[in-house]
């Protein structure tokens, strides 16, 4: 209750004398009479102003402040970090009081937008099959028994706000295009526009206005699903605030309720499960229905979806004198014939397809490790080095490749190898053609019944 209203009640409602009032409050006797006359207004006491140790750093710190504003959530300064900074230049004061600074600050600068019109927003309307609104986001989920950080892919439909998340291990282009071909697909259909922020696997450089320079792999990906994309303007996330809004949904209704999953295959199919499942739950805000029937209403409109865009990144690689080529700090055996030559390193989400003089010569599934502390691993095809122990026998006996060899082969090669030269006796060029598949199912039947062993096919 106000300090005028309080004397008020004491003096009419109750007939408290001013002398009593006074004695009270500690006022005089004449400013109590004032208070009580008509019109009088509620007193208000000056708090003075006292020196405080952040007076010296507040130009400074105002400064950072303001250049947060400017960059992306991902790469704001806390103002704990602040406040280290600011002890390193000397402060000596506590991080409460640098805290009440910055809110303070944010409050003024609200208020002179709100007045200034920045803060205000447009209801933004769209037709059905106009545009899917796009973004990325970091969540954790717990894969193969470890928690792991994944890179979310989320896609809305403007008009019918059907959703889809799907997560990947990184934000690189060939996620960025599996995500677009699994979000078509689920929608049933491709809208006319596709509204970005400026993320990089999109845009090589931002210009003036809504100038951008396009990167060339994304402008083929978007010719050949035929949708115009279109970017936001820096710090405008209110132009797809749609799907915006959808990235702090899903982090209650899916992210902190999943289950544990084997595999990140698993983990998306869940995803996918549970957005159908949410459209049908969810009531469209401005349609009748669900987001599931406006769904089913928009449908219709969107352009039959093509096949799906060949989404790989190209990288030019030499193969190495051992057969192998280097891909994200792993390393990954070629077939013998292209070693000291170069070749064509394909790149999908799941999988590395090496090319060479227009065909493709092997494929290996891509290992994806964020933890840069481990050392890169090395995987083998034995059969790459079938033409080199034909001219070099002796490396049967402790190349790392063979070592991976299945165990029917594993076995025979353990007979040869405790005999005296046994990788280079008869025997041994008996393994090394059965190993090249020059008869070997004859030859190892032979073999087998020399040594008194079950015949096994390898």
């Amino acid at each position: 209750m106000g300090f005028l209203s309080v004397i008020r009640r004491w003096a009419l409602r109750e007939g408290m004398p001013i002398r009593e009032i006074a004695r009270r409050t500690g006022l005089s006797r004449n400013t109590i009479k004032k208070y009580l006359r008509e019109g009088a207004v509620e007193p208000k006491f000056k708090t003075p102003k006292r020196p405080s140790n952040l007076d010296p750093y507040a130009d400074r710190l105002s400064a950072w402040l303001l250049a947060q504003t400017r960059k992306s959530r991902k790469e704001r300064r806390t103002v704990k970090q602040m406040h280290a900074d600011l002890v390193k230049l000397g402060y000596v004061g506590s991080y409460a009081r640098v805290a009440a600074f910055a809110r303070a600050w944010r409050e003024d600068r609200h208020r002179v937008e709100q007045t200034t019109g920045r803060g205000t927003f447009v209801p933004l309307v769209f037709q059905p099959g106009e545009a899917f609104q796009f973004d990325w986001s970091e969540d954790w989920a717990t894969i193969g028994g470890e928690r792991a950080k994944l890179q979310v892919a989320h896609t809305k439909l403007s008009h019918s706000r059907a959703f889809l998340v799907r997560a990947y291990p990184l934000q690189t282009h060939e996620m960025l295009f599996d995500a677009h071909w699994h979000a078509f697909r689920v929608f049933g259909g491709v809208p006319g526009r596709g509204i970005y922020d400026n993320m990089k696997t999109a845009v090589d450089r931002v210009g003036r206005g809504k100038q951008r320079d396009i990167n060339a792999r994304f402008k083929a990906m978007a010719s050949h699903y035929v949708f115009e994309p279109e970017f936001c303007n820096p710090a405008a996330g209110w132009e797809k605030g749609q799907v915006e809004k959808n990235v702090q949904d899903a982090r209650n209704r899916m992210w902190q309720v999943m289950p544990v999953f084997k595999d990140l295959d698993e983990l998306n199919q869940w995803l996918e499960d549970r957005c159908i499942a949410l459209w049908a739950e969810t009531p469209h805000r401005e349609l009748p229905g669900t987001i599931a029937d406006a769904w089913e209403a928009e449908k219709p409109m969107l352009m039959a979806l093509p096949p799906a865009f060949d989404g790989f990144v190209e990288h030019s690689k030499r193969v190495s004198p051992t057969c192998l080529i280097t891909f994200e700090r792993n390393r990954y055996s070629v077939p013998a014939s292209f070693a000291n030559r170069r070749i064509s390193l394909h790149v999908y989400p799941e999988r590395l397809v090496i090319v060479a003089e227009g065909q493709t010569v092997c494929t290996h599934e891509r290992l994806i490790d964020r933890s840069h502390r481990k050392p890169g691993r090395v995987i083998y095809d034995w059969r790459h080095y079938l033409a080199v122990i034909q001219r070099k026998p002796g490396a049967l006996r402790n190349g790392a490749p063979f070592t991976e060899m299945p165990e029917a082969f594993r076995l025979l090669q353990g007979h040869l190898l405790r005999r005296e030269g046994g990788d280079r006796d008869p025997l041994g060029t008996l393994l090394r053609n059965t190993l090249t598949g020059s008869g070997w199912s004859i030859s190892y039947h032979w073999f087998c019944t020399m040594m008194r062993m079950p015949f096994c096919v390898p």
